[in-house]
């Protein structure tokens, strides 16, 4: 037999065993649909504890009231496996001086089948009572030591197991039996000592789930659902149950900040916060809402001081000064409000005109007008992505911040085929499509793009002949700045491309968000974008797109047909992808953080912008760039043109 010292530590261990499987008790005993248990499923249960998954199948037999959940989804393994775990404080065994007999060798075999198969104790042909007289056949017998042992860990197993799901009766049951094992009576002091503990807080847990139905989360003081987790704690301070319960106490006085929030009483917000501070200090839940409503807050402040700004913007100073004040009764710790002052500076930067103004320019020596024109607000923003941003790539980094502090105005759409054309035949102007040949257009039969000798700026995405109003493609670098040049030859104001600075920024449109319009697929149709909704003329569909989005088109849709971003700027992020004047660099490693282009002169490859028809949602995001050389012309890509004021 086990030494007194072996025993000893194989009770302490099962002790420590049965305050874990507590923490599941209670769970279980409460909520059994967290299993996928239901009380009409339940059975009676004997002696026997079935074979290795004898374990898991009882816990589907326990059964269970319905109650509110207050605690988290736990599971047991099975009592064979806890027993296993505690073997190894089985070191001292008898020392067996000779081989068992035949005789004791026969009764140890059907011992063996019989603990198997989980027939423990009860019966004639139970493990115990087998291992028993094997034992006093053979006094020194190893095994015959070894597997009374074993039957004893699993009866304290199981009978941990069933006070970890609530089955008093059956833990009663066990209890009886392991009584009647040698040297079993420290276990069953402590199995007895957990029992009674189980009986003690369960009405009290039932207690606390119904007060939370009730709405007494944490009050009235003294007869709240916090007030008698709290008992539970006392009696059992490693209740999980309890402990759960005070977390959904918690999350209660954090819907109320919310709810204060949502009425802008940001004072009672406050004090609600305080309260769930106090009930569970430095939760993950708590930590979360204070940060949603520092978000909310700052976003309510900003939304008043952008109020503000609009109001500075159309010159009236007195307007504008008591938006800037109730932003700061909102949030007084704003940072942009110790930025309001140099806003006032920017806001004179305009000229004669005011943010999203939309203009044109009249040409000088002929006839006709250059495209429409959107004043820009100025400002600052983070340019490129963090890297949690889903999609990120090095290119995008170091995220950092950009100031625009000079307005400028900006094309409301790509230029179109009949604009480009206006150019052509006023300048004489040979595109790069007919002097170097071609441009990579879309085969339909492959669903890729293709070089085609034939293509030129004149036609559209896949080649064919284009309508006026589609958006000019197959166009390079070098054409698009031409177009740009001839417009400020024509008004004698300065065009250009955009700044990569610039084109981001007005993308953004003011946002911090993936896109524009949030940070996943649109909730309603903004962008002609590569949606699973959209398909081909011969039916082909995007292996990768926004799930559930369809603009009706596949390839360029005429310019100006959706939404404007908060800038007021058409198709920023989707129809064509866009060239801008930036030479390529592989990331932001000293760049520009004014605003202006990053040139390197003579360098060959340049930024292109925003996304396309067929851009992958990763690729339509606002911090997204690709370096492409200067000359290529693609169905996918055209430009549009910025004004200095």
């Amino acid at each position: 037999m086990p030494s007194n010292t072996v025993l000893r530590r194989q009770r302490a261990m099962g002790g420590a065993l049965g305050v874990l499987v507590l923490a599941f008790a209670l769970t279980y005993h409460f909520f059994p649909q967290l299993f996928h248990v239901s009380p009409e499923q339940t059975t009676p249960r004997g002696m026997s504890l079935g074979g290795p998954n004898a374990g898991q199948q009882q816990r589907e037999q326990v059964p269970a009231i319905a109650e509110v959940n207050a605690g988290p989804p736990m599971t047991l393994a099975p009592a064979s496996v806890i027993a296993a775990r505690m073997k190894h404080g089985n070191a001292h065994l008898p020392e067996q001086l000779s081989e068992d007999p035949p005789a004791v060798r026969a009764l140890l075999a059907r011992a063996t089948k019989a603990l198997r198969a989980g027939e423990l104790v009860g019966a004639r042909e139970s493990a115990a009572v087998l291992f028993a007289q094997a034992l006093k056949e053979k006094p020194d017998s190893r095994r015959a030591a070894q597997g009374l042992f074993d039957v004893r860990a699993r009866l304290v197993a199981q009978i941990g197991q069933d006070i970890a799901v609530g089955d008093a009766e059956g833990a009663v049951e066990l209890l009886d039996a392991l009584r009647t094992l040698p040297h079993a009576g420290d276990d069953v002091a402590q199995l007895e000592t957990q029992l009674k503990t189980l009986l003690t807080v369960r009405p009290m847990l039932a207690k606390a789930a119904s007060q939370l139905q009730q709405g007494k989360a944490d009050q009235p003081a003294g007869d709240s659902a916090l007030d008698t987790y709290r008992e539970v704690q006392k009696l059992d301070p490693q209740n999980a149950v309890a402990e759960q319960g005070i977390f959904q106490v918690q999350r209660v006085v954090l819907d109320r900040a919310l709810a204060a929030v949502a009425q802008n009483k940001f004072d009672e917000a406050d004090k609600e916060l305080a309260r769930a501070a106090d009930i569970h200090p430095g939760s993950q839940q708590w930590q979360d809402v204070r940060k949603r409503v520092d978000d909310i807050r700052g976003q309510r402040a900003n939304g008043i001081l952008a109020q503000g700004r609009s109001a500075l913007d159309g010159g009236n100073l007195a307007l504008a000064e008591k938006l800037a004040r109730q932003a700061r009764d909102v949030d007084p710790h704003l940072p942009t409000l110790d930025q309001f002052d140099e806003q006032l500076i920017n806001a004179r930067l305009y000229a004669s005109y005011r943010p999203g103004q939309v203009f044109n320019d009249h040409y000088i020596d002929l006839p006709g007008k250059t495209p429409a024109m959107v004043v820009i607000p100025t400002g600052s923003f983070q340019m490129g992505s963090p890297a949690s941003e889903p999609g990120h790539n090095d290119a995008e980094t170091p995220q950092h911040a950009v100031t625009i502090a000079m307005g400028f105005a900006m094309a409301r759409s790509a230029i179109t085929v009949a604009q480009f054309r206006e150019f052509v035949r006023a300048s004489g102007y040979r595109p790069d499509s007919e002097k170097l040949g071609g441009a990579s257009v879309y085969d339909e039969r492959s669903g890729t793009m293709r070089d085609d000798a034939d293509a030129s700026w004149e036609d559209d995405y896949a080649g064919r002949k284009a309508a006026d109003d589609l958006p000019v493609v197959n166009v390079s670098w070098n054409d698009a700045s031409a177009y740009a040049a001839w417009l400020g030859e024509r008004t004698g104001k300065i065009y250009r491309l955009a700044s990569e600075a610039e084109f981001e920024y007005a993308l953004r449109g003011g946002t911090t968000t993936r896109y524009w319009w949030g940070d996943g697929t649109p909730q309603k149709t903004v962008e002609n974008l590569t949606g699973s909704g959209d398909h081909s003329p011969t039916g082909r569909r995007w292996s990768h797109a926004f799930r559930g989005y369809r603009d009706g088109y596949w390839g360029p849709a005429p310019v100006m047909k959706f939404a404007p971003n908060p800038f007021g700027l058409y198709d920023i992020n989707g129809n064509v992808s866009e060239w801008v004047a930036d030479c390529w660099h592989d990331n932001y490693n000293r760049a520009p953080v004014n605003g202006g282009a990053w040139i390197n002169p003579g360098c060959t490859a340049r930024v292109v912008r925003g996304g396309s028809w067929g851009s992958s949602p990763d690729q339509e995001r606002s911090a997204y760039r690709q370096g492409v050389d200067a000359t290529v012309r693609s169905g996918r890509v055209g430009f549009r043109v910025v004004r200095e004021l």
